[in-house]
């Protein structure tokens, strides 16, 4: 990508670098953060102002300590259930500080990285190519036919760089212009937001007897989703695209301080995606500081998206627009499969079960393969 803005600092650091593409791609992934946030407080009573602060806080720390662009998003297999069953805060607060503690020890054991080398890639392909196609059903079906115009507007703005960047070597700016295309519609609709402080964090500890039920009902359905699309694929597909090593450990890591900070702070639990690193590359983000960036973007909606009505002002084609060019991009990885029957079967069941099922799905087939080519190589031998 062609630097456009002057940078500063060692082309090692990743940090202070900042080009139009870091700028353009600090947002990209806000098309799958502030729905998500926007619906759990709707819908469980926690602070909008106060899940923003913390992911934002998580934003800029996760920029300086990877130095490329590692997504931060809400715990989404919690999100669903929590917007789905109305559950209270502090069930959320125990599955955070269950899930936090978890990752946290299993990354500092080195566990991830014992479990990525018996996880063959081409189920880390089908976690990609199944949130891909899932991405793209919620882009169409949940954004996209409840807000065709503001869809097809966005998605063409996006399709409009996109051949413009094939003519000539510039920057996608398309995330810009899509959430400046939402920002004057809010600002159309309801105003300038007054300014406010956010909620104040707070320490928050559950009661011992939500921690049962929140293992049962939040943490067995976020294990396999964040163990196969937050650790395992987002490791996978940020060396690809950045040409750095990302560890899963490490990834693991920065899981569980953030679900367990946050969650103990009256924030929601957090981590990272496989999606989101889609996102940022898609739309032109390289270095560390397009997080920072995207961070302070947050934090300062903090203070204006106090009032879940502000958010809801901005259209639902915006997120779906976002959410396409997302999805594609996570397609365009799948498929790189050398084992199509296990990506391909992940893929078809991730549709209508989920990540989760379909990655235990994965796992049985892929040791199948495994057991049955050891069979007939066997056979060859004695024959």
């Amino acid at each position: 990508m062609k630097r456009i803005l002057p940078t500063v600092g060692s082309e090692k650091s990743g940090i202070s670098l900042i080009s139009i593409g870091d700028v353009a791609g600090s947002v990209s992934n806000f098309g799958t953060v502030l729905p998500l946030f926007f619906a759990v407080s709707l819908t469980t009573g926690m602070s909008l102002s106060l899940m923003l602060l913390f992911c934002g806080i998580w934003y800029i720390i996760c920029g300086i300590v990877y130095r490329i662009p590692i997504p931060v998003e809400p715990l989404k297999a919690v999100a669903a259930v929590a917007i789905a069953e109305q559950i209270s805060p502090d069930l959320i607060a125990a599955s955070g500080i269950i899930i936090g503690i978890l990752f946290l020890t299993l990354g500092l054991c080195g566990g991830m990285q014992i479990i990525r080398k018996r996880i063959s890639s081409a189920i880390i392909r089908g976690i990609q190519l199944g949130l891909g196609l899932i991405l793209l059903r919620s882009a169409v079906f949940s954004f996209g036919l409840q807000d065709p115009d503001f869809f097809l507007i966005c998605t063409g703005i996006i399709i409009t760089f996109l051949l413009v960047k094939h003519i000539k070597n510039i920057p996608d700016l398309s995330a810009l212009c899509i959430l400046g295309v939402g920002i004057f519609v809010v600002l159309q609709t309801t105003g300038v937001p007054a300014v406010s402080i956010p909620t104040i964090p707070h320490l928050v500890i559950p009661p011992l007897s939500d921690y049962t039920d929140a293992a049962m009902h939040l943490v067995i359905p976020q294990i396999p989703l964040t163990l196969a699309n937050a650790v395992l694929a987002t490791s996978l597909l940020a060396s690809e695209l950045y040409n750095r090593p990302v560890s899963p450990d490490k990834l693991s890591c920065t899981i569980g301080v953030m679900s367990l900070s946050t969650s103990l702070c009256g924030g929601f639990p957090m981590c990272h995606g496989a999606g989101g690193v889609a996102a940022h590359y898609r739309f032109g983000a390289t270095h560390g500081s397009a997080m920072i960036i995207g961070g302070f973007i947050l934090i300062g909606a903090a203070t204006l998206l106090t009032s879940p009505d502000t958010l809801s002002a901005i259209p639902q084609g915006v997120f779906g627009a976002l959410l396409l060019a997302v999805s594609l991009e996570m397609i365009k990885h799948g498929i790189r499969t050398d084992n199509w029957v296990v990506t391909g079967v992940m893929a078809v069941i991730a549709i209508p079960a989920g990540i989760a099922f379909a990655f235990i799905a994965g796992l049985i087939l892929s040791f199948l393969s495994t057991y049955i080519t050891k069979r007939k190589v066997k056979k060859q031998e004695i024959v």
